[in-house]
């Protein structure tokens, strides 16, 4: 009876890490400022925190440092710079990423990428040119021309791109 006793006990002590798990996420998202999609902004948009964009941008975005996700209602119309964006809606304008651009399935960008990284789902539109720019080295580069990306409604092909 006693050997049962500490098997619940431990039990106990073997939830607490993934209870504990949770707590950074929620802690991020404190840090995270949102536009909601109702609200409507125009200007510039600077800050020292990350920022979920659910409505409508038009101006320019530097949260150099933080995360910019443009969420499935968002529509922006500006260039952004940040460490991180995240494009689930649609954005027109340039994107300047210290480490990474991730255009998902539903996502749609027109315009320039110059990123240490950049993804592209299956679904999203992109058109626009890229520039991947290693860490640390903005000399050394490597340019590539995208037109799309299995888009709902193809565009014929641009060749004279600067």
């Amino acid at each position: 009876m006693t050997a049962a006793t500490p098997s619940p006990i431990s039990n106990m002590s073997t939830s607490e890490p993934p209870a504990a798990a949770p707590r950074p996420v929620a802690t991020t998202t404190s840090d995270q400022a949102t536009i909601g999609k109702s609200l409507v902004i125009k200007g510039e948009v600077t800050g020292s925190e990350s920022l979920y964009i659910d409505g409508r941008v038009e101006g320019s975005i530097n949260l150099s440092g933080n995360r910019v996700t443009i969420g499935r209602n968002g529509v922006v119309a500006a260039n952004i710079s940040a460490r991180e964006i995240v494009v689930l809606g649609k954005v027109r304008g340039n994107l300047t990423a210290s480490d990474r651009v991730d255009i998902r399935s539903d996502g749609s960008l027109t315009g320039d990428v110059v990123a240490a990284r950049i993804s592209i789902e299956d679904g999203a539109f992109f058109k626009g040119g890229i520039d991947i720019r290693k860490a640390g080295s903005a000399g050394a580069s490597k340019q590539e021309e995208t037109k799309s990306v299995a888009s709902a409604t193809p565009e014929p092909a641009l060749s004279a791109r600067a």
